[in-house]
Formats: structure tokens, sequence, C-alpha cells
């Protein structure tokens, strides 16, 4: 069950920066409207998109992710809004591609709706600009590898599909 308070109090909680929590709050807002007209299960895409970003509150790097599904275990949050937070790097980490990283091992791929629309509309923010995913993808293009650009393209279709 998810608590009664406002998400973004967490974020100031675990002491992520104004800038991290200005982006959070477009995401959340992006992450809103997709779900609307979709069915998911909106308190948690709100939760899940607030929150994604609260591993910056230790760090900058893609351990992010699992640092803050960490966090949002620690506080006693849903294990639905910690895989949201785990899974929304680009569009997601493979177990493989975690080992490669130096994380953790696990599957950090979005699965669920509610996963994918939030790792969606990250993908969609720069910083608290919205963007197209093709401004993503241009973007990471020579940054990123050709699979990785093509997982995020997939997760932009997945996402409109719903």
């Amino acid at each position: 069950m998810l608590p009664a308070e406002d998400p973004f109090l967490f974020l100031r909680r675990a002491g992520c920066p104004d800038n991290v929590i200005a982006h959070c709050h477009v995401v959340h807002d992006l992450a809103c409207r997709y779900a609307e007209s979709r069915p998911v299960d909106r308190e948690l895409v709100s939760w899940g998109a607030a929150l994604h970003d609260i591993g910056r509150s230790e760090t900058h790097s893609l351990a992010h992710g699992q640092v803050g599904a960490d966090i949002c275990r620690r506080y006693g949050l849903p294990e639905e809004v910690a895989r949201i937070v785990e899974c929304h790097i680009g569009a997601g980490l493979t177990a493989e591609e975690c080992r490669a990283e130096g994380l953790k091992p696990i599957d950090c791929v979005p699965k669920t709706p509610e996963e994918k629309i939030v790792a969606h509309a990250d993908n969609r923010v720069r910083g608290t600009t919205v963007i197209t995913i093709e401004e993503r993808i241009a973007s990471a293009s020579g940054k990123l590898p050709d699979n990785i650009l093509r997982r995020i393209k997939a997760l932009a279709d997945d996402v409109e599909q719903l």
C-alpha cells in the first residue's frame, strides 16, 4: 500500500538536489499523462515517476537505478515502486549488462506497463524539457550501442501502443 503523503517528500528526505527534483516533477507529469488513457495503476505510475531518480541522492552513475530501488525498500515502499525505480534506466538493463557495468547482476528491464511508462517518460525528458524520442535517440547515438538505441525505440513504440 502506498503512503498517503506526497511522494516528492521522499526525494527531499533522501537528499536529492533541486535540479533532480525538478526533473522528477516533469517526468511525473508526463508519465501521468500517459497513464490517463491506459489500463494501468495510475497511482503506481505517479509514485514510480516521482521517485525514479531518488538514487541520485547518492550517485549519478548508472547505479542510481539500483541504489534508488534500495532506498525505496528501506523506506518501506511497495516492491512495485522499487522495481519501477530499478528498471527506469534507458529501456532497462539485462542482468548481463548490469554485470558488465559493475552493477548487481539482476534483470532491470521494464516489463509491466507501469515500469514501461515511467522509463519511456524519463527518456522523453532532458533536464526539465520534454523532448521527442527521436531527439533522445539522436543525442545518444554514438554514445550507446545500437542494440540499446533500438531497445529505447521499441520501448517507445510499446508504450505508445498500450
